[in-house]
């Protein structure tokens, strides 16, 4: 006679599915392995910490979340430049991805010694848009060094911003140098010249003539 209780059948049901019936079965599809890049690969971390970021929203004249996740000063292993780049923790979507200029300065946000603020061009939706951020952390003390190497940060590329503006100035001026050259006019000819070799043609044309009649 069959049992009617539910923890008889569930035994039946686990020793049909535990029974191994010894049948190998082969893969449908071999995976191979792909290299992923995250394009910091020529960028050493300055700093790397956890954080919950916010931008503000100037339509609805509040605060929004942009995520939690790392947020990483990458320095540039040839230009020497350092961009912020922060990424969500579980999808590892950009949320903040911008340089770090001389003008730039960090404060802290008013009331909490935890979070501060900071304006930036930002290119993290990919274009480029002017933001006001707001980042927290979990201690004051991972807060302050946020803010302190932000500040060493931007007065470092002060120079390199200087050497910049100096080379641009340096190739306009040899441009125009180059441009001004090519536009001075040669010196002309003296009009004389092919006025002469007329007068020489025409006298030349007459003497043909002369001789043409003499042997007539």
């Amino acid at each position: 006679m069959a049992s009617n209780d539910p923890e008889h059948k569930e035994e039946e049901t686990a020793a049909v599915e535990d029974e191994d019936t010894g049948a190998q079965v082969a893969p449908i599809v071999k995976l191979e392995e792909v290299a992923v890049t995250t394009g910091e690969e020529n960028e050493d971390a300055i700093l790397d910490l956890k954080a919950k970021l916010y931008r503000f929203d100037k339509d609805g004249n509040q605060w929004k979340e942009r995520g939690a996740g790392s947020v990483k000063f990458l320095k540039h292993k040839q230009t020497g430049k350092v961009r912020l780049v922060m990424r969500q923790s579980k999808t590892l979507k950009i949320c903040a991805n911008h340089l770090v200029i001389p003008t730039m300065s960090v404060q802290e946000h008013a009331g909490n010694d935890k979070s501060c603020v900071w304006h930036a061009t930002d290119f993290s939706d990919g274009e480029l848009k002017d933001e006001l951020f707001c980042i927290r952390f979990g201690s004051i003390d991972n807060c302050k060094k946020f803010m302190e190497t932000f500040q060493e940060v931007a007065e470092s590329q002060e120079g390199k911003e200087e050497n910049k503006e100096a080379s641009g100035a340096a190739g306009l001026l040899e441009k125009l140098s180059v441009e001004d050259k090519e536009g001075k006019e040669e010196p002309k000819e003296s009009t004389d010249e092919p006025k002469a070799k007329v007068e020489e043609k025409v006298v030349a044309e007459k003497t043909g003539e002369e001789e043409e009649k003499k042997a007539e």
